[in-house]
Formats: C-alpha cells, structure tokens, sequence
C-alpha cells in the first residue's frame, strides 16, 4: 500500500524502511545467477533489510558505529577542529577520520549548541542525538559521494554562510535551525543514482512523485518521518511544527539542480532591482534556498586537495550508475560514461554553467566578502588546473593516436575548452 503516513500537521512523510536503496549486488544476483526468482522478491528482500534496520534505532538501539569510543588524541583534536569549525579551508574527511565516521552527528551537535538553538528551542539532547543518529544512519555509506560525510561538508558550508554578516543579521533562530537541518538530510536515503536513472528503471520512487523532483521529495518526506519518529520537536505547537516542516521542503526541494535556472532569475532579478527585504521572512528563506544551493555544489571552491577528493568521488558515483545501465543494457547517462566522460571535462563543464552562475551572484549578494572571495579564487585555481589535465590527457590522447588525428569528440571538447 502506500507507505506514506499523514501526520497531525496534515504533511506527508515516508515511514523509514518503506522505500529500500538499490543493492546493485542483488540487482547483480537476480540477472545473473536467478538466485532471486522475481522483483517482487528482490523488494521484499531490501525492504525488509530496511525495516529492520530502521526498526533498531526506533527500539532505541543505537548503531555501534555511532558508540565509538577513541583515543584522546583523536577526540582532542576534534574538539580543537570544531573551534575552528567556521573556517573554510575546514577539512571535512579528517574530521569524520577522528570522529570515526560520526562526522555529521558530531557537527550537528556541536553546531546546535553554538548557535543556541538546543536553549532557545528546548530540546532535549537525548533526543536530539537519536534523530541525528537516524539522519547519519540513513545515508548509505557505499555511495563515494552522497554520504553522510557530504551531508556533514555542506552543512558545514551552511554555517559559514549564515555567518555572512548581509545575512547574519537577520536570521531568526528558526531560520538557522532550518538552515542546518536542511543542509544535514538534504540528501538523505540518496541510492546512489541519479533521477533519470529512477525514471527509467520506472522506480517506485518516480512513479510515487510523477518524475517530478523525485529525490529530492524522498529526501524531504524521510527526513519529516524521522522527525515525527524521534519526536524531536513533539513538544512544540502544532502550528510551529508543521510551519517547520513545510519550509525544511521548500529548502531541501531548491536543490533540485533542475531548477537552477529557475533561482538564479529570480536571484538575479531581486538584485539587479535591489529589492530584497531580508526583514521579510520570504525574502530569508529565499535566500536561504540560495545558500543551501551554494552549499551543495560548493566542492569546486574549497581547497584543490578537498575539491580533488570531491570531484573523483561524484564522478566515481557517475561511472558506477554508467556501468550499471551498461549492465543491463540501458542507455548510459550523460557523464557516466567512463570512456568518454572525463573527470577533467565533467569539471570543468559543471564549474562553468552551473558553479561560476551562482557563485558570482552570491558574492554580488554577500558583497565581496572575504569568503565569497575566497572562494572565487578557489574556484579559478582549481578550474586552471582541471584545464591544464585535460590539455594534458588530450596531449596525450594524440601522441597515441597512430593517425595523428583528433576525433570529432576531442575536436568539440578542445572548443568547450577554449569557450570563456
């Protein structure tokens, strides 16, 4: 039946299990060695591993990874990276190497407490750690790229930029709260492959949110149930919760990457005619829509070492789904073909239309403060270099063409190339 469940405020949201990630093994295992009869099997099969590891958190069983106990080394150096939390050339994979893969549960902790939200809103820090917990534990560790530790870098993407004094002085407690929550589940329960790929597969996913904006709406409605499951906010009025809950979709929905045209008019527009009111609550959570969607693509402008990692991490994650559909002779998808797809160009292409747009119109917002500054450069450093190993791969590419011949491919990406 439907897995949804209406809550009091009238909003649906998924029950945790409900909808089971894609176990590209078993998918293996049912094509080729018929070890698994049907799909119908192959569900009840993954639902069930969901369920039961959902069921174990709702029983209060806390996950073992989540019960770390580490050296003091390793949890005073922790201690001493959060004091340094809102800088950002903040390392995010040695932070989740000395919290022992707790990153996102750690910071959030940490984050609620510095700005006040856990007094301000009265929660209770029992239940506050179990549905952070529930929220780490729902991002799939497999994934090289949507994890929890992509979960714990945009939010801490998120603090720097509700430090941003144009904003900062503005934002409500509600406001900041929303903005970390929404930065922490924005990606929850991701598979690992992208909406087209669920689309076509006719995923019960699509079909439930008629291919519009699919994950994204999964990740909203999952991250709503583990609200409600760990009644983190039962103790507020109906009307405050239901008002959070409604705005957390409007936040994680923006991320949607097929609406970035969509957000940037706008944003272009409301700056242009220099009529943003951020006293005005719509006029916020607009821009915090805005700052939750620098901080999802934001990889391209940290450090070259961090947005390295980052860039072979999602393009891993691309060629995994590319390798999948050629698996089961499916049309691959753009940027999952390893052969043709290069790191290099899918870099450089995503920096140029999607990164360079938003970035530049944050920092026209912000006012060319010393981190929207910072992370121009960033971003122009490691473009040059992203460039320079394509030049290099191309260089390469010819010296073992025995032809001496550019193929029509490499002739149009060496244009791409040279585009401003």
């Amino acid at each position: 039946g439907d897995a949804r469940v209406r809550g009091q405020t009238g909003v649906l949201s998924e029950r945790r299990g409900s909808y089971p990630f894609i176990d590209f093994r078993l998918l293996n295992n049912t094509t080729l060695s018929g070890e698994i009869g049907t799909k119908k099997k192959v569900k009840r099969l993954l639902s069930f591993q969901r369920y039961f590891h959902a069921s174990r958190l709702l029983r209060g069983i806390v996950p073992q990874a989540s019960l770390y106990l580490l050296d003091e080394d390793y949890l005073g150096q922790a201690r001493h990276m959060l004091s340094k939390v809102g800088m950002w050339d903040f390392d995010i994979f040695l932070f989740d190497r000395l919290t022992n893969g707790n990153s996102l549960v750690t910071l959030l902790c940490h984050l609620f407490n510095v700005h006040g939200l856990i007094h301000h809103f009265q929660l209770d820090m029992v239940t506050l750690h179990r549905f952070l917990v529930m929220v780490q534990e729902d991002y799939h560790s497999q994934n090289p790229y949507h994890n929890a530790v992509h979960a714990a870098d945009v939010t801490q993407a998120m603090h720097c930029y509700l430090r941003e004094p144009k904003l900062a002085n503005f934002l409500t407690p509600s406001d900041i709260m929303l903005g970390l929550l929404a930065a922490a589940a924005h990606d929850v329960d991701h598979p690992g492959v992208n909406q087209p790929f669920l689309i076509k597969t006719k995923h019960h996913l699509a079909s439930l949110y008629q291919n519009v904006s699919v994950l994204e709406n999964h990740h909203w409605r999952s991250t709503i149930g583990m609200l409600r499951e760990s009644r983190l906010l039962a103790h507020l009025p109906k009307e405050v919760t239901q008002d959070i809950e409604q705005q957390l979709g409007s936040l994680i929905l923006a991320t949607d990457i097929n609406r970035q045209n969509e957000f940037l008019i706008r944003l272009k527009s409301h700056l242009d005619n220099q009529d943003l009111r951020l006293e005005d609550a719509q006029d916020r959570h607009f821009m915090l829509q805005i700052a939750l969607k620098c901080a999802d693509i934001c990889n391209p402008c940290r450090l070259w070492d961090l947005s390295k990692q980052w860039s072979e991490r999602v393009c891993e994650e691309f060629y995994r789904q590319g390798d999948l559909e050629q698996k089961f002779e499916l049309e691959i998808s753009p940027l999952c073909n390893q052969q043709k797809d290069t790191i290099p160009s899918i870099q450089i292409g995503f920096m140029t239309y999607i990164v360079e747009p938003l970035f530049e119109r944050w920092a026209q917002f912000t006012g060319d403060t010393p981190l929207s500054e910072n992370m121009l450069n960033h971003l122009r450093r490691n473009k040059a270099k992203w460039r320079n190993l394509l030049h290099k791969q191309h260089s390469s590419s010819r010296s073992n063409d025995h032809s001496g011949q550019v193929t029509g491919s490499q002739e149009q990406t060496l244009n791409e190339e040279e585009t401003p």
